[in-house]
C-alpha cells in the first residue's frame, strides 16, 4: 500500500511541476530558464528519491521479520 501511495504522490508532483513550468513559460516571466532547469532536475531527483524511500521501507519492513 505504501508503494502505491508513494508512486501516486510522485506522479502528482511531477505532473504539477510540468504544468507550473508550462504556465510560467507562457506567461513570459524572466525566470523561465531557472524554472525549466528546476523541472529537469526534479524529473530525475523525485523518482530517485521515491525509489530510495521504497527500498528503505522494504528493508525496514523485512528486518522486523
Amino acid at each position: 500500500m505504501f508503494k502505491r501511495v508513494a508512486a501516486i504522490v510522485g506522479i502528482i508532483i511531477l505532473v504539477s511541476l510540468y504544468v507550473i513550468t508550462l504556465i510560467v513559460s507562457l506567461a513570459g516571466e524572466e525566470l523561465n530558464m531557472r524554472y525549466l532547469m528546476a523541472s529537469i532536475f526534479a524529473t530525475f531527483f523525485i523518482p530517485f528519491l521515491l525509489f530510495a524511500m521504497m527500498k528503505t521501507y522494504d528493508y525496514l519492513k523485512n528486518r522486523k521479520k
